[in-house]
């Protein structure tokens, strides 16, 4: 009983205390809403995200809420995870160094009926962070009567804050083949973007711009999992998710000051855009699984300041898996789980260099607690954009997540 209450305020502690935090400094979050998550737990991430057709009644898979059904009626899952990042940035005028931390996600799942699960939780939906300068030349008259001279100016650009979203999904079960679920996400946070531009001529201005994007609003996703097992020790799970375009609802200003003027702009419409994702995996007695995930999102068809033609369509495809020697041996190296991963993405953004795509790399290994269900997981990441011509960030990111699988619906005989 002390261990339930226990792990109840930790989750509702660590829910108030994520709002605020941030995991990243990267000046490609300078674009759009951000780097954006894929809300995958810790062991998915080992397996390069790939997540949507993955389904199983030991961790909990928020990517596809068609999956909460899987889980078993005695059982209550709790799952956190937290995270470092080691980032390295190169271009044509040197490198750069960062680490930043963070806890990741907060998620639990239990059963209401042999046939229906829940889940929730507190997840990331977007992270800003990045401070960087840029130094250049404009040829400029110094007065009107002048000819044009070199005038040396210096931009720079700071940027914080993320959107955070707390679910609430439900998942049932049709004929033990089919399971339809779906997820309701309050999205909330603030994202502020800061740039200042001086000029080396006093007899110019300085320009100081912020905007603010403020954000209070729902969305919802739809998911579905076919699965079937044959020949005893074979499993085949084919999942999809989809969400609709919606407007984000919230306020946004822009703020223009020079030593001469203050400009407020309080207009542009900004939206969601419509995703499809689907997925199959394959498993061989509870011990192999191997998937792959292919996803879109239509950031092309989506209002961002009111325009259209700010962002790309972002395609990513995923391959991961997972071995286990005995989920049921005795022996600790046994029950052990070693998992592998990669990616391939098309940035959302243009930015930089539009036509280099992401990817990256990932491994894991799961260790099981004695006399118990619950896994403390490990997942190394490597990852790349860019490129030397632009800017190429290189980043190695730790994750550890507990993933706590605890019997707490049934009665004790005394």
């Amino acid at each position: 009983m002390y261990k339930r209450i226990f792990l109840l305020a930790t989750f509702i502690g660590l829910s108030i205390c994520i709002y605020s935090q941030n995991n990243t400094n990267s000046p490609y979050t300078r674009f759009g809403y951000g780097e954006l998550s894929n809300n995958a737990n810790g062991e998915y991430r080992a397996m390069g995200g790939t997540s949507i057709a993955m389904r199983s009644n030991r961790s909990i898979n928020a990517v596809n809420p068609a999956s909460y059904s899987s889980i078993d009626s005695l059982t209550f899952m709790f799952d956190l995870g937290v995270s470092g990042m080691l980032t390295h940035f190169s271009d044509a005028n040197g490198i750069r160094n960062t680490f930043n931390g963070n806890l990741e996600y907060v998620t639990l799942q239990f059963p209401i009926t042999r046939w229906l699960g829940c889940s929730a939780g507190l997840l990331p939906y977007s992270s800003v962070g990045y401070e960087f300068a840029q130094n250049g030349s404009v040829e400029m008259p110094v007065n009107p009567q002048d000819d044009e001279q070199t005038i040396d100016y210096t931009s720079m650009f700071y940027g914080t804050g993320g959107i955070s979203e707390v679910y609430l999904g439900l998942s049932f079960e049709l004929f033990k083949h089919i399971s339809l679920g779906a997820n309701a996400y309050y999205m909330f946070g603030d994202i502020s973007n800061y740039r200042q531009l001086s000029f080396s001529n006093s007899s110019y201005s300085s320009l100081q711009q912020s905007n603010t994007i403020k954000v209070s609003d729902f969305r919802f996703r739809f998911g579905a999992q076919f699965y079937h097992t044959f020949a005893k020790k074979h499993g085949i799970t084919l999942g999809m998710v989809y969400e609709f375009k919606s407007k984000l609802n919230g306020s946004f200003s822009q703020i223009e000051t020079t030593t001469l003027d203050t400009t407020v702009n309080s207009t542009g419409g900004f939206d969601l855009p419509a995703y499809y994702g689907a997925g199959l995996s394959y498993t061989y007695d509870n011990r192999i699984t191997v998937g792959v995930d292919y996803s879109l999102q239509e950031w092309s068809k989506a209002n961002y300041f009111g325009k259209t033609d700010s962002l790309n369509n972002s395609h990513r495809i995923s391959l991961g898996a997972e071995y286990r020697h005995d989920p049921l041996g005795k022996d600790y190296f046994d029950r052990m789980v070693f998992r592998l991963g990669g990616y391939v993405e098309t940035p959302y953004v243009k930015a930089f260099d539009n036509n280099v795509k992401n990817f990256g790399i990932s491994f894991g290994i799961g260790f099981p607690l004695r006399n118990s269900k619950t896994y403390i997981n490990t997942t190394f990441e490597y990852g790349k954009k860019g490129t030397l011509t632009t800017l190429r960030e290189d980043y190695f990111r730790f994750t550890i997540n507990a993933s706590f699988n605890e019997l707490w619906f049934f009665k004790r005989k005394l």
